[in-house]
């Protein structure tokens, strides 16, 4: 074995030193197809050899605490990656053999494998040999036409196909088995040392589905700048979902309202941006993000004594709710912001000059903008105003256009 790998690896290094500028369009294509499968062959062929020392226990004979341990040094991977390795190399040597031998001539992806391997030693104990001989042929076809995450889905249903007579009563099983895990649902809030919040937990099938439906609308990149990883739209979109129902006015205990900031400055100060406030839970908020809040909030003025003490505390003024709310949503009909298609129902009222600067909470001082963009304005690169023809109109940063010539939104088609 070892003189095949090495005459393999003389070959590679001939691959590597082509003149790949010189290949056609269709021989590129062929070529890359070709290097595809030969990698899907020889990590089928890796992953027999990983299987075989951890069957030996050549890891803990020599003094590794594991397999994966010993990978880890050697290979000089991840810890992470090698735990796969071990897992994948484990679950490919249990499929089927029709399974190994797709791996092996490169008809299959090492990804593919593990799904099936996996769907089959999910299916019941009733299915018997001869269903799970069907549904391996069947799944070893599909992987033909599909990648590992949709080949995934077709396997939760491979029984409706190979043995309907079994397929009901092993889909309500799995869902009995998943109402027995929804017991361990749980949502952690974790205070991070850098003043963010760590958010984990489990959810059953139920939660999960609705809370996909309610933030998926929301992910979507905000136009064609929006440099947001997946991650960080999901997290934005959360906060969304959450003024949303802030904005019902029917949850409990607090009603629906708007979290309040208590700040404990002087107007000058947050006027000039120079102080943080905080929130009733005593967490630091910035002045940058405070400013952003009050533009659509609720603010309750109080005067403090020397020592903190309320000596008298105003009537709280709503801003851009009610008619001036209308106002705005029947001028801009959604977010203003040129090219963002987000509606109304999900936008804040913007003061273009800021209360706190002695701005007017009227019309022709706002603008609609969704959470994402009126975070961007609050940053300062784009700037906003209000047209001649009381249409709102923005400013590019200088680096996007030297010119800084004003766009405006013509997705709700009323600018």
């Amino acid at each position: 074995m070892l003189r095949a790998l090495a005459q393999a690896g003389g070959a590679v290094g001939d691959c590597a030193g082509a003149a790949l500028w010189a290949l056609s369009d269709d021989d590129l294509l062929a070529c890359l197809d070709a290097t595809h499968v030969l990698a899907q062959r020889w990590a089928a062929v890796q992953l027999g050899l990983v299987r075989e020392v951890d069957a030996r226990g050549l890891a803990v004979a020599q003094g590794a605490s594991s397999t994966s341990a010993w990978l880890r040094e050697r290979l000089r991977l991840s810890s992470r990656s090698a735990r796969q390795l071990v897992q994948l190399a484990a679950a490919v040597d249990a499929a089927p053999q029709a399974v190994r031998d797709a791996l092996l001539s490169g008809a299959m992806t090492v990804e593919q494998g593990r799904v099936v391997a996996e769907t089959i030693a999910a299916l019941p104990p009733e299915a018997g040999p001869e269903v799970a001989d069907k549904a391996t042929q069947l799944l070893v076809t599909w992987a033909d036409r599909f990648d590992p995450t949709i080949l995934g889905r077709l396997g939760e249903r491979v029984l409706t196909h190979v043995a309907p007579d079994l397929a009901g009563q092993a889909e309500l099983a799995a869902l009995e088995k998943a109402t027995e895990r929804a017991v361990a649902r749980h949502v952690t809030l974790s205070e991070q040392q850098d003043g963010q919040v760590r958010l984990s937990g489990n959810l059953d099938t139920e939660t999960a589905s609705l809370l996909r439906e309610a933030i998926d609308p929301l992910c979507a990149p905000a136009g064609e700048h929006d440099d947001r990883s997946p991650g960080q739209r999901r997290a934005d979109a959360l906060g969304e979902v959450c003024r949303l129902a802030l904005r019902t006015g029917q949850l409990p205990d607090n009603g629906g309202d708007r979290p309040q900031l208590v700040v404990t400055v002087s107007l000058d100060e947050l006027v000039n941006g120079v102080r943080a406030g905080t929130l009733e839970t005593g967490t630091p908020l910035t002045p940058g993000a405070i400013r952003r809040l009050a533009c659509d909030a609720g603010v309750l003025p109080a005067v403090l004594g020397g020592d903190s003490q309320v000596l008298d505390v105003g009537r709280q003024r709503r801003l851009f709710n009610g008619p001036s709310r209308r106002a705005l949503v029947l001028r801009d009909g959604g977010c203003a912001f040129p090219g963002c298609d987000r509606p109304s129902r999900w936008c804040e009222g913007h003061h273009v000059r800021h209360w706190a600067d002695g701005g007017a909470t009227a019309l022709g001082n706002a603008v609609l903008l969704c959470g994402y963009h009126h975070r961007l304005i609050h940053r300062g690169d784009w700037m906003v105003r209000i047209a001649p023809d009381a249409r709102p109109e923005f400013l590019p940063p200088s680096w996007l256009d030297p010119l800084r010539a004003p766009r405006r939104n013509l997705y709700h088609r009323r600018c």
